[in-house]
């Protein structure tokens, strides 16, 4: 990924976390962590999270996603079994925009973000 993504994405998310006291972690392939509790090293914090819900294991809870289409953002949000581990999708990515095709490329890049964690921004807002 380049740096010119990493800008684009944090742009994106910074837009869909509409509190701006809320602290997240950007992942590689548009993993986005976010943090109700930050403490310490939010890198760590955050990863932790990711290797523990953002793996997919086939036919559990692991396995499944949901997909929001927001208003203000082109694209699509891809959640999953943890409520503050959204992945974004953009609309240029998937070669069918169904809601199946979209969740589904979302949980690969969940995936993949999961099992090999890049941290590519750390947005610390702790007062």
């Amino acid at each position: 990924m380049t740096a010119v993504d990493t800008e684009i994405l944090v742009d994106v998310w910074r837009r869909l976390l509409a509190d701006p006291h809320t602290s997240w972690e950007l992942f590689e392939h548009g993993t986005c962590v976010v943090l109700t509790a930050p403490d310490g090293d939010l890198a760590a914090q955050a990863t932790g999270i990711l290797r523990e819900f953002g793996p997919v294991h086939a036919g559990s809870p692991a396995g499944d996603f949901g997909v929001i289409d927001p208003k203000d953002v082109e694209g699509w949000v891809v959640t999953g079994h943890h409520g503050d581990v959204l992945t974004y999708v953009g609309p240029a990515e998937p070669r069918d925009p169904s809601q199946l095709a979209v969740g589904l490329h979302g949980r690969t890049k969940r995936h993949a973000d999961a099992t090999a964690p890049n941290v590519v921004h750390v947005e610390d807002n702790r007062s």
